[in-house]
């Protein structure tokens, strides 16, 4: 089994922010095979269901993102899953936008909602994509700009990084992530 947690914030108003790049990226798995996101549990909501012969999970945290690490650890200790089947989707500034970047370690890079569930599984090792939102103008505030939604001129590279996203996460069920990384960490 494998299981994927996408991050983002609850609700409506952040729905299609620059933040909640990963709930978007799981909501448009969910629906390329058919799962519903039907249950509540773990401070999360869930779907699942079966993706390329894999059994797979998608998780969206309901707790913020600042506190994304407490729905991973509930749901680590009440499924007694490994930290080497999940992946972790979220926003990255240091890609740009429309790129994704792979990789299986590292800080949280100042985001919090990384910090977070390296505070709650005591490790920077597991496997995470990253999803590019760019970095502001200078003097634009970066929680007001995360929180801000893509402007029209950025949304056909949003959609084409979603799908690329979910192509790499289709992948990844049948490979390492070393081979994945291979495949989709272009330059």
């Amino acid at each position: 089994m494998k299981w994927i947690v996408g991050l983002g914030n609850p609700g409506s108003n952040y729905e299609k922010t620059r933040h909640n790049v990963g709930f978007m990226a799981l909501d448009a798995l969910a629906e390329r095979h058919g799962m519903k996101f039907n249950q509540n549990k773990c401070k999360s909501v869930i779907a699942e269901g079966t993706i390329g012969g894999t059994k797979t999970v998608l998780i969206k945290p309901m707790t913020f993102m600042n506190l994304s690490g407490e729905a991973v650890r509930a749901y680590m200790d009440y499924y007694k899953v490994s930290l080497e089947d999940m992946i972790v989707v979220y926003d990255d500034l240091d890609t740009v936008v429309g790129k994704i970047r792979l990789r299986y370690q590292g800080s949280a890079g100042g985001h919090n909602g990384i910090k977070s569930i390296i505070q709650h599984t005591g490790t920077q090792s597991f496997n995470r994509v990253r999803m590019g939102i760019s970095r502001p103008e200078p003097g634009y505030a970066i929680v007001d700009y995360v929180l801000g939604t893509f402007p029209k001129k950025e949304r056909e590279q949003l959609q084409s990084m979603v799908e690329e996203t979910c192509d790499a996460l289709e992948f990844s069920l049948d490979h390492t992530f070393e081979q994945t990384m291979a495949k989709f960490n272009k330059s």
